[in-house]
């Protein structure tokens, strides 16, 4: 038995095993283009490495797109037949694979949560734990998974950097945004490719509407997150959120076109952004030309298996945005079935109280039911973090409630969803520009 680098107890044949390991969890706390390789190598090297297996479930899953998962499932299937005796922390990260193969975020990251309350140094562990958290829209645990185990770990730590820009992630969408600002800065100055924490910072910008701040903190930092890792496409999006905000429509619209617009290659991570951007566009009454179709007709292939309710609102808004209305509305049927049909597991237990609604309403926005758009949303509105995602993201269903309502005639609620939009976001533009348009002025 071998602990490596970061914190993790490992049986592996060869040192050459340890170091493959080493470089997969590098890069994933990096969010690098070639974790996924690198994890492949580790277990080219040997097969039966356990938290290596386990690690190509968290990047099948995690990615949120269904394609990846039943190979892995299989390979996943065969390792656990032939694998021998586990460390406590290998079993808890196989243990946690499984669960996330079965379908259960939850119970998959308490496992993850007990492992790094044992050993507070398995990077692994709490990087993969903080993404669960993520989707499952756990702000709570997104901050205290990660502020629980930082006192074992120091600035001698050579992934201490990626610890804090967690935490600053944790911290922001628990609301202490300045604090979490300079925890992200903190977490620049030690490694400037912890891009992580680059888009942590630029969430704090986004909740205080300092977007001036948030558009020269990403022009400043891109040479540090504008190249090959995972994140590089959504920073972009968050850049054109403070383009927005700051009424730069047509350059929002025109970095849509040279860094968002996804094709059939792109990830289904990239063709959200998308969708979120376009949609918000859409509400503020831009002109887009084809780009809306161009986008549908990416999302059919990736609506075949039901996996992620996120993931289908914003399929739905791509069809609706297209004017096409079928397509939509075959999803939200196809996954009403699937709500029936299907077993436990955490998507269908959100699709059910969160996605389904959510779909509904923004198929009845498309189709100018406004009022049966709000009486939708309305009642769900404080739970749509279930379904995962951040403030940020989940800001664009807010918006569509709010512009439901004042198009529906229903002013009392409209004014009571601008209220409470203030409370969280109290320098937000969109806030004055509602309130002026509810004044009639």
């Amino acid at each position: 038995m071998r602990q490596d680098q970061h914190g993790i107890s490992v049986h592996a044949a060869t040192a050459a095993a340890v170091e493959q390991l080493d470089g997969a969890v590098d890069s994933l706390l990096h969010f690098r283009l070639d974790v996924g390789e690198r994890s492949e190598r580790v277990v080219t090297e040997d097969p039966l490495q356990p938290t290596a297996n386990a690690m190509r479930v968290y990047l099948a899953v995690l990615s949120t797109d269904p394609q990846y998962v039943p190979p892995i499932a299989a390979k996943f299937a065969e390792f656990r037949q032939r694998v021998g005796d586990l460390t406590d922390g290998e079993r808890l990260h196989v243990e946690a694979a499984a669960r996330l193969l079965d379908g259960d975020l939850h119970a998959a990251g308490a496992l993850l949560a007990d492992l790094a309350a044992e050993q507070p140094r398995d990077a692994l562990a709490l990087a993969v734990g903080h993404q669960i958290d993520f989707l499952t829209g756990n702000a709570t645990s997104l901050r205290d998974r990660i502020g629980g185990a930082l006192p074992a770990w120091s600035t001698a730590d050579p992934h201490y950097a990626n610890l804090l820009g967690m935490y600053a992630f944790g911290l922001e969408e628990c609301g202490h945004w300045e604090l979490a600002e300079q925890t992200g800065l903190r977490s620049m100055e030690l490694d400037a490719a912890d891009v992580w924490s680059v888009h942590a910072v630029g969430h704090t910008h986004e909740m205080r509407a300092t977007y001036n701040d948030g558009i020269a903190m990403l022009d400043r930092r891109r040479p540090d997150w504008d190249q090959g890792n995972l994140l590089r496409v959504h920073i972009w999006w968050h850049y054109c959120l403070f383009l927005l905000e700051a009424g730069r429509y047509r350059e929002a619209l025109d970095l849509y076109d040279e860094r968002l617009a996804p094709t059939e290659e792109s990830t289904i991570t990239e063709a959200v952004n998308a969708a979120s951007l376009m949609w918000r566009l859409h509400l503020l009454g831009e002109a887009v030309g084809d780009r809306w179709a161009k986008l549908a007709a990416t999302w059919p292939p990736r609506m075949a298996v039901p996996f992620n309710a996120f993931n289908d609102m914003h399929a739905v808004m791509s069809y609706v945005g297209a004017g096409e209305d079928n397509l939509a509305a075959d999803l939200v049927a196809d996954r009403r079935r699937y709500v029936a049909e299907a077993g436990p597991a955490t998507n269908v237990a959100t699709t059910a109280r969160v996605g389904l609604p959510i779909c509904e309403a923004l198929l009845a926005f498309g189709r100018g039911r406004y009022a049966e758009a709000v009486d939708l949303l309305w009642p769900i509105r404080r739970h749509v973090h279930e379904f995962g995602g951040s403030h940020a993201q989940r800001d664009v269903m807010q918006r569509t409630l709010v512009e439901a309502a004042i198009r529906a005639g229903r002013t009392a609620q409209a004014r009571t969803l601008v209220g409470e939009r203030i409370s969280v976001r109290p320098d937000s533009p969109y806030n004055q520009l509602k309130l002026r348009q509810l004044d009639g002025s």
